[in-house]
């Protein structure tokens, strides 16, 4: 048999019946598109997610100051020389101490013994960077200033946890908490931290302000970087806080990412492979199921074409190549839909679509391979039948 005879009797049993065609089409058109749409979405969503990864983890310093019997280490305006570092986003300089760890803090001057007044939190004393040193806010309120600070004003910024267990939510009356016997105006609650979550449990205070509490030097700096300023801003940072005495000082600075991302990313593009192939896999079931029926509705036409002198292998090789153009038809269809739905989905999140070319040219030759493989035992069974026994 000619191929071009071949191929123009498969074509012409795939139009005899074309709903069934359609219907049988679009299983290896689900599969393929959902192969293309995982491992097209998961490569777009990990390209934000690793871009996220890096912004949180790799820019985050922290440089730990040990405690000093003569000057302090790090004065507190020594944050000015850091923040004049190219690539130092924000900073802010901390101070904690072990009598400022579990200080009695009562929102109110009463005292009830019916009821829980005072909850034990953490004293700190910051510079006016805090807020977005710690990536956080300020969801009420503000955060006090310079002027706060040189002045010495008994002002106090709390954490959100901690306006929670002192029932503070409201400043527009200027509520105060009761610190040490000591009134302090709450000007501001801190919340949506993204790094120091311990802040949210704690009354900051300013510098000036904190020495009451112990809180004389600063004991941690916070530095956040631009991306892939954190190595250069870590031998840097040191002698911008202490210079001549750098080298007393622990930098914490992140490890480089690379691995963990490249690992994670891996991971996910083999989930997304597995859930694709699987809808695949479906696909060809249904091809398969569909072909089997076919054959046995066209018992007669395969006995009267081998009594009028049709091979084994011609049977056969129709049979597959009816399948093949099956798989290779919602191949075409599916990759199309894929690619444009992958496109879709990255224009609507605003992400930058990621698709690698060569799995959606080759996309049509899986489908096709498919529906090749799903058209096997059909077509051998087509090839078995004896003429005799079809017509019969």
């Amino acid at each position: 048999m000619h191929i071009r005879d071949l191929a123009g009797e498969a074509l012409a049993g795939l139009l005899a019946r074309p709903v069934r065609t359609a219907l049988t089409t679009l299983g290896t058109v689900l599969g393929i598109t959902t192969l293309v749409v995982t491992l097209g979405v998961a490569a777009t969503a990990g390209n934000q997610i690793v871009g996220r990864f890096d912004e949180l983890v790799a820019t985050a310093i922290t440089v730990e100051v040990p405690e000093s019997e003569n000057v302090p280490l790090v004065e507190w305006d020594a944050i000015d020389r850091l923040t004049r570092l190219r690539g130092v986003e924000s900073a802010a300089a901390v101070a904690e101490s072990k009598d400022g760890a579990n200080v009695s803090v009562r929102a109110n001057a009463i005292v009830d013994p019916t009821r829980v007044t005072a909850q034990t939190l953490t004293v700190m004393a910051a510079t006016t960077g805090l807020p977005e040193a710690a990536r956080g806010r300020i969801v009420r309120g503000r955060f006090y200033d310079a002027g706060h600070i040189r002045r010495g004003d008994r002002v106090a910024v709390i954490g959100d946890q901690a306006a929670k267990m002192l029932g503070i939510g409201d400043l527009d009356r200027a509520p105060a908490i009761f610190v040490g016997g000591h009134a302090y105006t709450v000007i501001g609650i801190l919340g949506d931290l993204r790094r120091e979550r311990n802040l949210s449990t704690a009354v900051i205070v300013p510098p000036t302000v904190g020495r009451r509490f112990g809180l004389r030097d600063v004991t941690r700096v916070l530095v956040n970087t631009s991306l892939g300023a954190a190595g250069l801003i870590a031998g840097q940072a040191p002698d911008a806080l202490s210079p001549g005495n750098g080298d007393m000082l622990q930098v914490i600075a992140p490890p480089s990412p690379t691995r963990a991302r490249d690992q994670a990313q891996a991971d996910a593009n083999a989930l997304f492979l597995i859930l694709g192939l699987v809808s695949l896999v479906v696909g060809a079931v249904g091809i398969a199921n569909v072909t089997l029926v076919t054959v046995m509705e066209r018992i007669a036409e395969i006995g009267l074409r081998r009594s009028l002198g049709a091979a084994r292998r011609h049977v056969a090789a129709q049979f597959l190549l009816e399948s093949t153009l099956i798989g290779l038809a919602g191949g075409v269809i599916g990759a199309s839909l894929g690619v444009v739905t992958v496109v879709g989905v990255s224009a609507a999140k605003q992400w930058t679509p990621l698709l690698d070319v060569r799995l959606a040219l080759a996309a049509p030759v899986a489908g096709a391979v498919v529906g090749l493989l799903a058209g096997l035992y059909p077509a051998l069974r087509a090839a078995r039948m004896e003429p005799v026994d079809a017509l019969r």
